[in-house]
């Protein structure tokens, strides 16, 4: 039996402080395999009740160009996140991006949309960080774990391994 190739990587970021060595070997197995890289953040939708208190004082207009504005913040901040990595890490060595990177910003319950994210994009691996921004055991990444259909590779992302 022939090993699997992976030609598409899922790396699902929080966009939290410590998730550089989560991306480096993200890169690092795109740059090995020549794979593709999906760059995911997924932000969770406003509750019933927010929504409701939302809906009472502003206009549907107006909460949808607040939305729309939230979501390309949120991919300018990725944009940017890559090309600081860019430029203070890879450039360092003499090398770029030899490989494709698309950064998307999905909405939904963090582990089903990465594991949606994942069933969509057709990748054969999934990158997680295995800590959440509170520096604790991420209940996301145990289920993307529990409940992923391609193997995932959970990189520490504490202190200690920075």
């Amino acid at each position: 039996m022939a090993l699997p190739e992976i030609k598409t990587i899922l790396y699902a970021s929080s966009l939290g402080q410590h998730t550089r060595p989560v991306f480096r070997h993200a890169v690092q197995l795109a740059h090995n395999l020549q794979a593709r890289v999906i760059m995911l953040h997924v932000v969770e939708p406003i509750g019933e009740m927010g929504r409701a208190l939302i809906q009472s004082y502003l206009p549907s207009d107006m909460i949808r160009t607040m939305h729309d504005e939230g979501i390309e913040r949120i991919m300018e901040q990725m944009k940017q996140r890559l090309e600081r990595y860019r430029d203070e890490e890879l450039q360092a060595i003499g090398r770029d991006f030899d490989f494709e990177i698309e950064p998307v910003v999905a909405e939904g319950q963090h582990a089903e949309t990465i594991c949606a994210q994942a069933e969509h994009f057709a990748a054969d691996l999934i990158v997680v960080g295995a800590e959440n921004t509170f520096g604790h055991h991420s209940q996301t990444t145990h289920q993307v774990v529990r409940h992923a259909k391609i193997p995932v590779l959970v990189v520490p992302t504490g202190k200690k391994y920075l």
